[in-house]
């Protein structure tokens, strides 16, 4: 797993080094009507999060003139779908949501993406992780360190194949850990797709958001899951160790919103931790217009916007916003197209 981490990080260095150009696809002469209709993965379409899409709705109507209208869902594939049919006009998206949506409709471009703590592309990374119950963390270690070997032909929980760090980014780091071992060297990435007596994994389910696939260890239905902390963190604290490192133990809080009010005080612990690149908010290009766009853009990159608690949340609240204020420098920050290669090579 050393050997991906390393690989996806010099890809991710490669990107920034390069940097990110002024702006988005031009030119174009959208055909938009009064509304713009947003999409949203599972991940974010949960009740607990309907106060910070109603803020960004609200300031997205003052900045724009016009109605924002939320398409909650509980399925990637309908949100990527959405953006790219037509069918909405923006969208929260993962890294490889996006991706497939481009593939679909090049005129699906990202616009946005939450900085990190610098305030800057540089650090703009959450975490792919892979969790076992607590109770089992020691026996993925070897001596002191954490190990995937023991993975094989346990049950095992995505979110979606559409999710990047709940699928492509902890998929291909599975396929690079064991295509080193002669018995594995032939070993795919759809090979993990299905569990079977014949199969990598015993069982493979999937959660259907990151929330779900952590509910599916903790509830014990798997014995490791893939998920992220960014759609986890309202719902967990960290009980031991160092955040988003291997080894470290988090809980689920006492006051946790569905679906982990059914699992509360249920601990797990990472064996591995992987950077992904930040999720964007990506615009289709045939519906929005350039002047419309412009107008998103500057909303979403604005002081209103990086300083408003229930969008970017004080690390120290109780609020369950979109994203976290740790350093007090975070913002969305324009991304082009390219800034997401690194994703893009995962599957070359």
């Amino acid at each position: 797993m050393k050997k991906s981490i390393m690989s996806i990080w010099m890809l991710v260095i490669l990107v920034l080094v390069a940097g990110c150009s002024s702006s988005s696809t031009g030119g174009t002469k959208a055909k938009e009507d009064d509304t713009l209709t947003i999409a949203w993965l599972p991940n974010e379409s949960g009740e607990d999060l309907g106060e910070t899409r109603d803020e960004i709705g609200r300031i997205l109507e003052e900045s724009t003139g016009k109605k924002v209208v939320h398409k909650t869902t509980t399925d990637y594939i309908v949100a990527i779908e959405a953006i790219a049919n037509g069918n909405a006009d923006i969208a929260f998206l993962g890294a490889q949501g996006y991706i497939e949506a481009n593939n679909k409709n090049d005129k699906v471009q990202a616009l946005v993406v939450p900085s990190g703590e610098s305030g800057t592309l540089d650090d703009a990374v959450y975490y792919s992780w892979l969790a076992v119950q607590k109770e089992n963390g020691d026996t993925y270690k070897n001596n002191d360190e954490y190990v995937i070997d023991n993975i094989q032909g346990k049950k095992f929980s995505f979110v979606s194949n559409s999710s990047t760090s709940g699928f492509k980014v902890p998929s291909t780091g599975i396929v690079d850990y064991f295509s080193q071992q002669d018995e594995y060297k032939d070993l795919t990435v759809e090979d993990l797709l299905e569990g079977g007596k014949d199969k990598f994994f015993s069982e493979v389910l999937y959660g259907g958001s990151h929330q779900g696939s952590a509910v599916n260890l903790l509830s014990g239905k798997v014995d490791v899951a893939a998920f992220c902390d960014t759609c986890v963190n309202n719902y967990v604290e960290l009980a031991d160790g160092e955040e988003n490192k291997a080894g470290a133990v988090y809980k689920v809080k006492k006051d946790a919103a569905e679906p982990f009010n059914t699992v509360v005080d249920k601990e797990f612990s990472l064996i591995s931790v992987t950077p992904v690149l930040n999720s964007p908010f990506v615009v289709n290009t045939e519906l929005v217009s350039d002047e419309t766009r412009e107008k998103i853009l500057e909303t979403l990159t604005s002081d209103e916007v990086a300083n408003n608690e229930k969008i970017f949340v004080p690390e120290d609240s109780e609020f369950s916003g979109l994203f976290k204020k740790k350093s007090g420098d975070e913002s969305l920050i324009q991304v082009e197209d390219d800034w997401f290669n690194p994703i893009r090579e995962l599957s070359k």
